[in-house]
Protein backbone atom coordinates (compact mmCIF):
# COMPACT_ATOMS: atom_id res chain seq x y z
CA UNK A 1 0.00 0.00 0.00
CA UNK A 2 0.97 3.21 -1.38
CA UNK A 3 1.58 6.28 1.31
CA UNK A 4 2.67 9.68 1.42
CA UNK A 5 3.55 11.07 4.97
CA UNK A 6 4.11 14.61 5.58
CA UNK A 7 5.63 16.24 8.79
CA UNK A 8 7.31 19.66 9.54
CA UNK A 9 4.18 21.98 10.25
CA UNK A 10 3.36 24.00 12.74
CA UNK A 11 3.10 27.43 14.37
CA UNK A 12 5.50 30.34 13.90
CA UNK A 13 5.56 33.80 13.55
CA UNK A 14 5.13 36.10 10.89
CA UNK A 15 8.58 36.40 8.89
CA UNK A 16 9.78 33.29 10.01
CA UNK A 17 10.85 29.83 8.64
CA UNK A 18 9.49 25.95 8.50
CA UNK A 19 10.39 23.38 6.37
CA UNK A 20 7.84 20.66 5.11
CA UNK A 21 8.75 16.87 4.49
CA UNK A 22 6.97 14.06 2.52
CA UNK A 23 8.18 10.71 2.52
CA UNK A 24 6.42 8.28 0.04
CA UNK A 25 6.33 4.48 0.91
CA UNK A 26 5.02 0.90 -0.44
CA UNK A 27 5.33 -0.51 -3.76
CA UNK A 28 6.06 1.22 -6.76
CA UNK A 29 8.79 1.70 -9.39
CA UNK A 30 9.26 5.31 -10.09
CA UNK A 31 7.71 8.51 -8.62
CA UNK A 32 7.14 11.28 -11.33
CA UNK A 33 5.92 14.61 -9.98
CA UNK A 34 5.90 15.35 -6.66
CA UNK A 35 4.40 18.51 -5.06
CA UNK A 36 3.18 20.70 -2.83
CA UNK A 37 -0.71 22.06 -2.10
CA UNK A 38 -2.32 24.16 0.23
CA UNK A 39 -5.56 24.70 1.17
CA UNK A 40 -6.92 27.56 3.38
CA UNK A 41 -10.18 27.95 5.41
CA UNK A 42 -13.09 28.83 3.08
CA UNK A 43 -10.98 28.40 0.21
CA UNK A 44 -10.02 25.72 -3.00
CA UNK A 45 -7.12 23.65 -3.15
CA UNK A 46 -3.77 25.41 -4.51
CA UNK A 47 -0.76 25.02 -6.11
CA UNK A 48 2.08 25.81 -4.11
CA UNK A 49 5.08 24.56 -5.71
CA UNK A 50 5.68 21.12 -8.22
CA UNK A 51 9.28 19.33 -8.95
CA UNK A 52 9.63 17.28 -11.89
CA UNK A 53 11.66 13.85 -11.55
CA UNK A 54 14.53 15.88 -13.38
CA UNK A 55 14.28 18.14 -11.22
CA UNK A 56 12.38 21.02 -12.89
CA UNK A 57 10.22 23.28 -10.84
CA UNK A 58 7.29 25.19 -10.73
CA UNK A 59 5.43 27.97 -8.04
CA UNK A 60 2.48 29.78 -7.70
CA UNK A 61 3.10 33.71 -8.13
CA UNK A 62 2.65 33.79 -4.64
CA UNK A 63 5.50 31.93 -3.36
CA UNK A 64 8.18 32.37 -5.46
CA UNK A 65 11.12 33.74 -4.04
CA UNK A 66 10.29 32.67 0.12
CA UNK A 67 9.36 28.82 -0.79
CA UNK A 68 11.99 26.40 -2.23
CA UNK A 69 11.47 22.94 -3.53
CA UNK A 70 13.16 19.99 -3.68
CA UNK A 71 13.82 16.46 -3.63
CA UNK A 72 15.78 13.31 -2.85
CA UNK A 73 15.16 10.61 -5.25
CA UNK A 74 17.12 8.30 -3.11
CA UNK A 75 15.14 8.84 -0.46
CA UNK A 76 11.49 9.29 -2.45
CA UNK A 77 11.01 12.22 -0.08
CA UNK A 78 10.07 16.25 -1.31
CA UNK A 79 10.69 18.76 0.80
CA UNK A 80 8.98 22.52 0.88
CA UNK A 81 11.62 25.67 2.51
CA UNK A 82 9.37 28.50 3.68
CA UNK A 83 11.01 31.10 4.32
CA UNK A 84 9.72 34.70 4.94
CA UNK A 85 6.12 33.28 5.44
CA UNK A 86 3.34 35.55 5.92
CA UNK A 87 -0.20 35.42 7.83
CA UNK A 88 -1.94 34.34 4.43
CA UNK A 89 0.47 31.61 3.97
CA UNK A 90 -1.34 29.45 6.55
CA UNK A 91 -2.99 26.36 5.55
CA UNK A 92 -3.58 22.91 5.43
CA UNK A 93 -0.34 22.00 3.05
CA UNK A 94 -1.00 18.39 1.26
CA UNK A 95 1.76 16.56 -0.46
CA UNK A 96 0.77 15.08 -3.90
CA UNK A 97 2.77 12.16 -6.17
CA UNK A 98 2.41 10.76 -9.24
CA UNK A 99 3.68 7.19 -8.78
CA UNK A 100 4.06 4.52 -11.54
CA UNK A 101 3.13 1.37 -10.00
CA UNK A 102 3.38 -0.65 -12.65
CA UNK A 103 4.94 -0.58 -16.53
CA UNK A 104 0.89 0.47 -17.58
CA UNK A 105 -0.40 2.20 -14.19
CA UNK A 106 0.37 5.60 -13.01
CA UNK A 107 -1.60 6.89 -9.82
CA UNK A 108 -1.98 10.37 -8.01
CA UNK A 109 -1.56 10.14 -4.33
CA UNK A 110 -2.06 12.59 -1.46
CA UNK A 111 -0.85 12.90 1.91
CA UNK A 112 -2.91 13.30 4.88
CA UNK A 113 -1.76 17.66 5.36
CA UNK A 114 0.26 19.07 7.86
CA UNK A 115 -1.19 22.43 9.33
CA UNK A 116 1.10 25.38 9.12
CA UNK A 117 -0.28 28.81 11.00
CA UNK A 118 1.70 31.98 10.90
CA UNK A 119 1.24 34.56 13.20
CA UNK A 120 0.70 37.97 12.77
Amino acid sequence: QVQLVESGGGLVQAGGSLRLSCAASGRFKSINNMGWYRQAPGKQRELVATIASGGSVNYADSVKGRFTISRDNAKNTVYLQMNSLKPEDTAVYYCNALLRESWATINNYWGQGTQVTVSS
